[in-house]
């Protein structure tokens, strides 16, 4: 088949985000499928520039990390950027995207982060792909012009495994949502060593946005969810470190609370800084949205897919995933202070063998192969 994946990498220029969108493409064509990446600037000044900090109207800086990037999968030619300020086209042409189009069987759009254009939207299959469960329902209850993106959409599928399941309190914005997860293209990582004396991490966004509030019930950002484990650095000789973004994040204090701290725009750099800091971590740690946890969605972070797919254990706060993906060996779910210590100690006993777990569960429950054949399967 002929698949468009809308996403955004030229708008944010990062190591870590352009996995996301990179293994769809990646997968895809693995699979014996032709692929087009399509993103769009919007009206609005929307393109991130990391080297200066700024986010304006030029693409130059993300043009040449897409075009870096996609030389070295091989998908230098499968790409196109529609510059609405300069109305221009670059990568592909117009022509070229609009022929793809007209001959396309299924456009992917993953996080809905890209305006609606006449040159994907004739496509006869259309799927959206919710990455944010619980949010996003809220916004398309609440915000009309959120509903009627989503409603151009033939199929729907959210990283919110439990949607619709006893126990979820995702809302319920009307639409047919089935599960999905990030796919992981596993040749692309390769395990690396066990490193049990390096810090337990993670790249994180302190607020993305601001908190939801939905029929009583607060949603929240990571900021929310953190302050049970402000103190966690203390109670144990083990080291924590954060890639963390956004400036609301209190710097000092978690300083103060034995987090170490480092620049996440150096570790995201690029797609292979990106791996070389997961790949020198113990593992991974990480609190989930406050919103993501309450609504028991079933969310899993694709960043912590890609930890394990490197083989290394990951610690992610519980979402109710733990009911979906196996847990207790390489990948631990906590809801607690205690837990999270409680499960390092496991790790602890044997960690290489906890290295080598994280890699299996990638491969059993992430692999593009399976997570992209069952997403199609599941079109019928």
């Amino acid at each position: 088949m002929r698949i468009v994946v809308l996403g955004y990498i030229v708008r944010g220029p990062l190591g870590g985000m352009c996995w996301h969108y990179l293994q769809y493409l990646v997968g895809f064509r693995q699979l014996g499928h032709e692929v087009l990446f399509l993103e769009d600037s919007d009206d609005y000044p929307s393109c991130y520039d990391p080297s200066a900090h700024i986010t304006g109207t030029d693409p130059s800086y993300g043009v040449e990390f897409i075009s870096d990037l996609f030389k070295k999968y091989e998908l230098q030619n499968n790409w196109a950027y529609y510059d609405e300020h300069g109305d221009r086209w670059i990568g592909l042409s117009k022509n070229e995207v609009t022929e793809f189009c007209k001959t396309a069987d299924i456009v992917l759009n993953i996080s809905n982060v890209n305006p609606l254009r006449e040159w994907w939207m004739q496509i006869p299959t259309r799927i959206l792909i919710d990455t944010d469960p619980a949010f996003t329902q809220i916004r398309h209850i609440e915000e009309e012009r959120y509903r009627k993106i989503a409603e151009h959409h033939t199929h729907f599928f959210s990283f919110g495994e439990n949607f619709g399941k006893p126990g979820c309190s995702m809302p319920d914005d009307g639409f047919n949502w089935k599960p999905t997860r990030q796919p992981i293209s596993l040749d692309l990582w390769k395990v690396s060593h066990p490193t049990p004396s390096g810090n337990w991490t993670t790249v994180m966004q302190w607020d993305s946005y601001k908190p939801r509030q939905f029929k009583g019930t607060s949603f929240g950002m990571k900021s929310a969810s953190f302050d049970e484990y402000f103190d966690l650095p203390k109670s144990t000789a083990e080291k924590f470190q954060l890639a963390i973004g956004t400036a609301t994040a209190p710097v000092d204090k978690l300083k103060k609370a034995g987090w170490q701290l480092t620049d996440p725009l150096a570790v995201t750099l690029n797609a292979e800084t990106f791996q070389q800091f997961l790949g020198s971590s113990k593992g991974e740690f990480s609190v989930a949205k406050h919103g993501y946890v309450v609504s028991n969605s079933g969310w899993f972070s694709e960043r912590s897919a890609d930890y394990l797919a490197i083989g290394k254990p990951v610690l992610l706060q519980g979402t109710g995933f733990s009911h979906i993906i196996e847990t207790g060996r390489g990948l631990f779910s906590f809801n607690s202070p205690e837990e999270a210590l409680e499960s390092i100690a496991e790790i602890n006993l044997d960690y290489a063998k906890h290295c080598a777990y994280a890699r299996e569960i990638a491969e059993s429950f992430f692999d593009s192969d399976k997570v992209l054949t069952s997403l199609l399967n599941d079109l019928n």
